[in-house]
């Protein structure tokens, strides 16, 4: 671990234990507040199993992440904050991140209002995503930072009314938050127009939607439970999360797009079923003429998960990417070898298990996708040592037969990583 990740550690250890005697104290002044303060510590240490020839690299994770979070209420409304004080020694930087604040209330008494910075979520996928179109962290994700940190905050406005016939969640976010993508600072990647992997310097970045308010993203979910069947619709209206366009100059952006799905979820077979489906409409394209923007698709998912045995658990989910207009793309393509399958499958598989009062959780995520003959692997140890200390050391391992596949073109980023926490 480098001396800078030291020095914020030091720093903020002695603020960690001693928060309790000092903060509580100075709050307790006032009768109206009742703040309780909570976090952690935590170093990160990852790295390749060789050098990228592209980044010429071999870390992929050094950094040390203070958590400070608490929340207030009372009978009218609640205030919510998660901020992280972060030091990055792969690209050397400090950052403060708020993963949370927002003002809750309800105006009516069936309707809920959360207004701030926030991560939301939705969906019934054991990470695949359909209609869960809010900003994800890839990068951090491959890197092997905590599971929590793949769904990224965004500045939003979230409403949610109850009804007897249907209950409406309606997410307005004014500005438009792209996923965290692939950029080369950390991990190479695949690049069409090269035709090859790489990693620019400076790193790739993406034209953005301009942030005025018809740049903004709305999503809409409506949802009941009937019978023991959980039922879903979806709306999206915003842009694709990553920038998978290029424009005249041939600079990445994100093209628009809408998409509408639906979901099921139950209990089967004494365990849990899942179903969802989605359709993307890419709407700077709707012919799938254009190469430069992605042609419209339909997705599909199916899942089961069930406790197999005590304390073991095994989930299972098939995914499909059926990509719309399919000979079009292929006619009007620039490098038609590097397109993708008209449709793509994908199987995962997760497999936990939980020893010692599960002080001790073993688990594997398995990512493999028969079209594009590539796979991913997530396998991870868990050692909870007591109510404040936590260990996690894990692998991330990439591969496939075509640099140009989403898997395949991170087979030089296989990385292993461990993280140590502390609990206040």
């Amino acid at each position: 671990m480098t001396v800078r990740l030291l020095i914020l550690l030091l720093f903020v250890s002695p603020f960690a234990v001693a928060q309790d005697d000092d903060w509580n104290d100075d709050w307790a002044d006032d009768e109206n507040t009742d703040l309780q303060w909570t976090g952690f510590i935590e170093g990160a240490l990852g790295s390749r199993w060789d050098t990228d020839p592209q980044t010429g690299s071999k870390g992929t994770l050094r950094e040390g992440r203070a958590r400070l979070e608490t929340d207030w209420e009372n009978d009218s409304l609640a205030i919510g904050f998660k901020g992280d004080a972060l030091y990055d020694d792969i690209i050397e930087a400090f950052d403060l991140e708020i993963r949370d604040l927002t003002l809750a209330f309800s105006p009516g008494k069936n309707l809920d209002v959360k207004l701030g910075r926030q991560v939301l979520t939705w969906g019934t996928g054991d990470l695949l995503f359909l209609n869960d179109l809010f900003a994800k962290d890839w990068i951090g994700f491959f890197a092997g930072r905590d599971t929590e940190y793949l769904k990224a905050p965004s500045n939003s406005a979230r409403f949610n009314l109850y009804t007897n016939l249907v209950n409406i969640d309606f997410v307005w976010t004014p500005v438009f938050e792209p996923d965290e993508y692939l950029t080369g600072e950390r991990f190479s990647f695949f690049s069409p127009l090269a035709g090859a992997k790489v990693a620019p310097d400076p790193p790739l970045s993406a034209d953005e939607p301009s942030s005025n308010v018809s740049n903004g993203e709305f999503a809409l979910r409506l949802f009941r439970t009937f019978n023991g069947t959980e039922y879903a619709l979806y709306g999206y209206r915003g842009f694709f999360k990553q920038p998978l366009g290029f424009n005249a100059q041939l600079i990445p952006y994100f093209p628009a797009m809408t998409a509408l799905g639906a979901s099921l979820r139950r209990s089967q077979w004494s365990g849990l079923v899942n179903a969802e489906v989605s359709y993307y409409f890419s709407r700077d394209d709707s012919s799938g003429t254009d190469p430069l923007i992605p042609n419209d698709q339909f997705r599909l998912l199916l899942g089961f998960e069930r406790e197999a045995v005590t304390n073991f658990n095994i989930g299972v989910q098939y995914y499909l990417e059926w990509t719309q207009r399919h000979d079009e793309l292929l006619e009007h393509s620039l490098a038609p070898e590097f397109e993708p399958e008209e449709y793509r499958h994908l199987f995962t598989a997760r497999l936990t298990y939980r020893a010692m009062m599960d002080k001790l959780i073993g688990s594997l995520f398995v990512f493999y996708s028969p079209s594009d003959k590539d796979y991913y692997l997530r396998p991870k140890l868990t050692y909870r040592y007591s109510d404040q200390w936590t260990a996690e050391a894990g692998v991330s391992l990439f591969a496939g037969d075509d640099e140009h596949t989403f898997f395949g073109q991170l087979d030089d980023n296989s990385n292993t990583y461990v993280r140590v926490r502390y609990h206040f």
